[in-house]
């Protein structure tokens, strides 16, 4: 790795950064407080990197308001008092997030001149924090998928080996954080969307319980699984951000009231007498024997730290990519129905009555793949398949959550690898519809059944369709999940793990 230099001339200071752009949020925080940096100095250094790159991570840079913030965070830095954690410090956001005066996407040409009149939840959370948006992020479009091959913008590639995808849905903000392009960046995960970016980018990505986070202002996908989280630099980052996005929101029924703990103060809690559960159905047959040694050697790590390793049984997981392929498009198919060329975005200009106009917008504005679920959802809940499909599924994903709830009786979290393989080739799952849903066969069960989970870099795997630039081979990722409202559980673990280990601290050629 090339150490990147910033000189920054002030008539009372020089000062000189090496790394600046892997430096964690605690040491941002001390830079700006200390007055070693300002965030506009801190806002240009990553602007300047978000353009020069050539990864296709951003769909939209927002230079002209992200410097207007962080003229507003240095004024308040330079004011009496105590300074928000992130103030100051950039960000950025997956495209799903509706950003008050800045376009919003999805990666859809039918959202592709949409403005939203209002902030996300989060944001609006980010806002009073007086963090620093960047930018917006490239994704799959709607979110649908695993590599960030169906956006309408072009696809992100991975800051590890640019011939391969970063995976998806939050391909670019998982390729972002990874590239040094931004500190931390916000993503949302409805089957792995989250996990699966950072197993492949070699950085932290953190999807909390349903409910812990709003959904309201985030464009939905399927709505009884979208869950927002983000990817950053360490398990440390994580449970500072946590702390200041979570919480009950009143216009979004689904949040919990559960109270936010300050989940970094209790970090350094050790590992002894922690009972981790070794789920067997999770070592797939099929999966990439390097992956699956570099997750062992993990687990391995975490007993040395002091946790009893319990081998528990899962026997339903084999079930959950099947619910999800019939739950996921059903929920799409209703949501996507409000994209009707007439309230917002695309509409068609050749259209002879209402009727053409509903047809030919969507049929424009939505990609191949939102079409294809759109679709199968469709189908799957009209009459005469609904009880067939639909209510079968819900059926199954309850057996789902119950095994869950008798296995963490029995332990405080779990460990398992958060995908099979390393990051594939571009062009394999934009070539195979039904690659999506296998790939995010250890993953998705999380989401059917709500709970958290952290996905941690555990090491280097040799890919086995062809070579690599990275001369160690491409990351690997270690999940840890929790039982609902487990997040500092999976953070301690997560903590440890890192602070024993230096895997998080690995960074692409860039």
């Amino acid at each position: 790795m090339q150490a990147t230099v910033l000189l920054s001339y002030h008539p009372t200071r020089l000062f000189i950064f090496m790394n600046l752009e892997y430096l964690q949020l605690t040491e941002l925080r001390k830079l700006l407080d200390n007055k070693q940096i300002s965030s506009v100095e801190l806002t240009k250094y990553f602007l300047a990197r978000v353009k020069k790159s050539d990864l296709n991570a951003f769909i939209t840079i927002s230079e002209e308001q992200a410097l207007a913030e962080a003229k507003k965070a240095d004024d308040f830095i330079n004011s009496p008092g105590e300074n928000p954690f992130l103030c100051g410090i950039p960000y950025a956001a997956k495209d799903m997030y509706c950003t008050k005066g800045i376009r919003t996407t999805a990666a859809s040409k039918i959202l592709d001149n949409y403005i939203p009149p209002y902030d996300a939840t989060i944001i609006s959370k980010l806002k009073e924090q007086k963090a620093v948006l960047v930018g917006k992020t490239n994704q799959d479009q709607f979110a649908h998928g695993v590599s960030g091959e169906s956006s309408a913008y072009g696809f992100t590639k991975n800051p590890w080996d640019k011939t391969r995808t970063p995976s998806g849905s939050s391909s670019g903000s998982g390729a972002a954080v990874s590239a040094g392009l931004c500190p931390y960046a916000l993503g949302t995960d409805t089957g792995g969307s989250i996990r699966g970016p950072a197993s492949m980018c070699g950085i932290t990505g953190y999807k909390p319980t349903y409910g812990r986070n709003s959904r309201y202002g985030v464009i939905s996908m399927a709505s009884s699984m979208d869950t927002q989280g983000f990817l950053c630099l360490s398990v440390e980052d994580a449970a500072h951000i946590t702390e200041y996005i979570s919480g009950h929101d009143p216009k979004d029924s689904t949040t919990g009231y559960e109270e936010v703990p300050k989940y970094h103060k209790n970090l350094n809690r050790g590992l002894k007498g922690l009972k981790v559960g070794i789920p067997k159905e999770y070592f797939l047959e099929g999966m990439d024997p390097e992956v699956e040694k570099r997750v062992r050697e993990a687990i391995k790590q975490v007993e040395f730290l002091g946790a009893e390793l319990v081998e528990v049984s899962l026997p339903n997981t084999h079930y959950g990519q099947m619910v999800y392929a019939i739950i996921c498009p059903s929920e799409v198919s209703s949501n996507l129905a409000k994209y009707d060329g007439i309230r917002f975005g695309h509409s068609t200009k050749n259209a002879k009555d209402l009727m053409e106009v509903y047809t030919k917008s969507r049929a424009e504005g939505f990609g191949d793949e939102a079409k294809r679920r759109i679709m199968t959802g469709t189908y799957v809940l009209s009459a005469g398949y609904y009880d067939a499909y639909y209510k079968k599924a819900q059926k199954i994903r309850r057996l789902l959550v119950n095994e869950f709830a008798q296995v963490f009786k029995q332990v405080d979290v779990l460990l398992t690898a958060t995908q099979p393989n390393v990051a594939g080739k571009s062009g394999v799952a934009q070539n195979d519809p039904i690659f999506a849903y296998i790939a995010d066969r250890l993953v998705v069960n999380c989401n059917l059944a709500g709970l958290p989970s952290i996905s941690v870099p555990c090491g280097f795997a040799r890919p086995t369709d062809g070579d690599t630039p990275s001369m160690d081979g491409l990351p690997v990722g270690l999940q840890i999940i929790g039982p609902q409202w487990g997040e500092q559980k999976i953070f301690n673990v997560g903590y440890a793990y890192q602070q024993v280990t230096d895997w998080h601290k690995k960074h692409p050629q860039m």
